[in-house]
């Protein structure tokens, strides 16, 4: 459990309805090869959250066709208004469309979007793509995004670079370090650009205590935020796992918490 002298955020949780949640969860370890820990459902993600001293989650579900995208969203909005404890991003699908879905999205109360290029089968600098993030960009939605992987070339540094240049006023939040299981390569290329944030989840289970705390330091503390990825993590686990990085309390507050608060306004 945390120490009671930091407030946390977890700002990368996946919640489903009920009635299809085991099957997204499932899905999920299918592309990543893990065995989850957690239901996907909003109740036990805040009951194990909570228990694991979370005060505060950012939760999202990610569409796959363009059909999904207002029905997820409307889910969202509801699940983050059943907690007090919960805030929510919508999703976006690049061949919707995404002038609708971006205005239901700022019309529901959210700020941002979450995005997964690998799943949804798209490259970060295709038309569709980057002409979905311009829509973003001009209206002030954050992207929450899913980066790395090195099995694709969906949204990997060499892609990510570019598009973060070109798009200077769209804050951009690279889930995973900014490039899942190319978390060094990752952190050389993207470190100075300054509309680019990263999350840690989905990494400490694999790299080091201080490999971690070079990377954060390469970033910047200021610029990187928690999260756990639930449900594929033990909310216990992660913090655990976060807390043996080497790091000051200050560091600690902005990753946990305060971060979060100030370039998402949650928590």
């Amino acid at each position: 459990m945390i120490d009671n002298r930091f407030k946390v955020t977890d700002m990368h949780t996946h919640v489903y309805p009920e009635k299809i949640a085991a099957k997204a969860v499932a899905g999920t370890d299918k592309f990543y090869g893990t065995v989850s820990f957690g239901t996907g459902v909003t109740d036990h993600l805040v009951e194990v959250g909570k228990a694991a001293g979370t005060d505060h989650f950012l939760i999202h579900s990610v569409a796959t066709t363009s059909h999904q995208v207002s029905s997820i969203n409307r889910f969202i909005a509801s699940e983050a208004q059943r907690f007090d404890c919960v805030s929510g991003f919508g999703t976006l699908y690049p061949e919707g469309d995404v002038e609708a879905d971006t205005d239901e999205i700022i019309s529901l109360g959210m700020k941002g979007v979450k995005l997964h290029p690998e799943s949804q089968g798209f490259r970060v600098d295709e038309p569709s793509f980057v002409s979905m993030l311009r829509i973003c960009e001009r209206k002030g939605l954050t992207v929450l995004m899913h980066t790395g992987d090195t099995r694709y070339d969906c949204s990997n540094p060499n892609r990510l670079r570019p598009l973060l240049e070109d798009l200077s006023s769209l804050t951009v939040i690279g889930a995973h370090f900014g490039g899942w299981s190319n978390w060094l390569n990752a952190v050389n290329e993207l470190r100075d650009l300054p509309n680019f944030f990263v999350d840690v989840s989905s990494s400490l289970y694999y790299i080091s205590p201080e490999e971690a705390s070079d990377i954060i330091h390469e970033y910047g503390a200021e610029r990187v935020m928690y999260g756990t990825d639930y449900p594929m993590w033990d909310p216990a686990v992660e913090i655990g796992r976060f807390m043996k990085i080497p790091l000051s309390d200050t560091e600690r507050r902005m990753i946990l918490h305060d971060n979060a608060e100030r370039i998402l306004g949650i928590g």
